[in-house]
């Protein structure tokens, strides 16, 4: 009899458990199997060094992976929001109600131990990485940190008792077809001709402390989104480590008012096409594959953008995605994807309605009570 097998720790089978799950032609794309061993190292990744726990399991069929899971905890998080929530991250897994049982029973276990009354996901790992499972837009190719699961996932959890909150999108902008003035008013105009204000892109020369400015305009403007948890300088380096060799300095924006940041649009090419072509994995070709792709760079995504509250309604936020706009198509990119933005941020969503921006994705957060 065909039984699955659940196994805990299996780095090798967790990088290969999507590929069987989904199939090889499947939008998802997995970053480098490097990358997946440094993001669940609690000796290496902050937050769980100082701020967290986790475990991660795969499930097999036939000596197959065809599921995983990470359960973890977000201390700070529970802290800031009063709650006793555990976490599931990367859920994937084959349209298979039993493995995927047993996969969410680990993660529900690993919570109720760690005093939590509530687990909830996708979170990989904080809501400032990828998050949601997808509900919308099964055929459209994610950009780079955009989540794509098959549309069996949210099914698997709903059978689990799992109910969908928190509904997010992801969007892309038709560069080709875009004129950057539309989002120039009043007042945009006047923010790019303060003579208070300088601007500048992101260079790899100086990347270390141009990432720590982007970490406080972060924290300060972003402290009152939903979920949101302030980073440290370490958790913010940490997942910007490999950054500066995939940076384009012809794009992102930071602005300073004297020596002080106050606004920041991080925009990077998109790096599936890249991991596409390699497997995500390092090898000899690795190289040769980067080169081809910087070559051919047609698609960027914007990770991040955040204005500082003193300089919030002023009109920098519009100001800064014309620059950045009116540089990518001189750069001869095509079309700009966008990470999630929560359907309650009334304030982002229309930034992206000024861009012409389509939904490209639609996600939920799925939860479940798990009351001992």
């Amino acid at each position: 009899m065909n039984v699955p097998e659940l196994r805990e720790g299996d780095l090798d089978a967790f990088f290969e458990a999507p590929r069987h799950a989904y199939g090889k032609n499947s939008p998802y794309v997995s970053p480098f199997k490097s990358d997946l061993q440094r993001f669940l190292d609690p000796r290496t990744n902050p937050l769980f060094k100082h701020f967290g726990a986790r475990r991660f399991f795969t499930v097999h069929r036939a000596g197959r992976p065809i599921g995983r899971i990470v359960a973890h905890v977000h201390r700070a998080s529970n802290q800031r929001y009063d709650l006793r929530r555990g976490y599931f991250g990367y859920f994937d897994c084959a349209d298979d109600a039993e493995a995927a049982r047993l996969l969410l029973t680990k993660a529900q276990e690993f919570g109720r131990a760690q005093g939590c009354d509530e687990l909830a996901g996708n979170f990989n790992l904080t809501a400032m990485q990828q998050m949601g499972v997808l509900t919308e837009g099964f055929d459209n190719a994610p950009f780079t940190d955009q989540v794509w699961s098959a549309p069996h996932v949210a099914s698997l959890l709903r059978q689990s008792g799992f109910e969908p909150f928190f509904p997010v999108r992801t969007f892309e902008v038709d560069l080709r077809n875009l004129d950057p003035d539309r989002l120039l008013g009043p007042r945009q105009r006047e923010v790019l001709s303060d003579p208070l204000l300088t601007w500048s892109t992101l260079r790899r020369r100086g990347f270390a402390g141009q990432m720590r400015e982007a970490c406080r305009v972060l924290n300060e403007g972003f402290d009152r989104n939903p979920m949101f948890v302030p980073l440290t300088e370490e958790e913010f380096l940490f997942q910007a480590k490999d950054m500066m060799w995939i940076v384009d300095e012809r794009i992102g924006c930071m602005v300073r008012e004297g020596n002080r940041a106050v606004g920041v649009v991080i925009c990077i090419p998109d790096l599936n096409p890249f991991l596409r072509a390699t497997g995500s994995r390092l090898s000899a070709l690795t190289p040769w594959h980067f080169l081809r792709s910087r070559m051919n760079r047609r698609r960027a995504v914007i990770i991040l953008y955040s204005v500082s509250p003193s300089h919030q309604n002023r009109g920098l936020n519009g100001a800064m995605l014309h620059k950045v706009t009116v540089a990518l198509k001189a750069a001869g990119y095509e079309s700009l994807g966008i990470t999630w933005i929560a359907d309650v941020n009334g304030a982002s969503l229309r930034q992206v309605e000024k861009l012409g921006a389509r939904t490209l994705h639609r996600l939920h957060l799925f939860n479940k009570k798990i009351l001992a």
